[in-house]
């Protein structure tokens, strides 16, 4: 069963960068859609960037677009969200997600990691 691992999170000042990784405890991502979602304080989790493992092209919600970079190292059994230029309205709790199928649907994703803090200060 695959188990991701979030490692990453911090306290950023807003314009800095972050990147999260997200590993997996269990199988390999080989053949799952990988994707990050975000839950801040007080709303529903919420959709960020998904990449499938064996085709390239990522996707991205419109508010992270331009500023967010998902990538895999398939070496390291390993995905990243490289964030640039953050803004305060970033700050949540990011999750790492397997899937069958590249989607923004948090329904469509079975296995969830624990989650990392991204706090981003003005």
């Amino acid at each position: 069963q695959l188990q991701p691992v979030e490692t990453g999170g911090g306290l950023v000042p807003a314009g800095g960068s972050l990147t999260l990784s997200c590993t997996s405890s269990g199988p390999t991502f080989s053949n799952y859609a990988l994707g990050w979602f975000r839950q801040a304080p007080g709303k529903e989790r919420e959709f960020v960037a998904v990449v499938s493992w064996g085709r390239p092209n990522p996707y991205y919600a419109d508010s992270v677009k331009g500023r967010f970079t998902i990538s895999r190292d398939n070496s390291k059994n390993t995905i990243y969200l490289q964030m640039d230029s953050l803004k305060p309205e970033d700050t949540a709790v990011y999750y790492c997600a397997g899937g069958s199928s590249v989607s923004r649907q948090i329904s469509e994703y079975d296995y969830w990691g624990q989650g990392t803090q991204v706090t981003v200060v003005s």
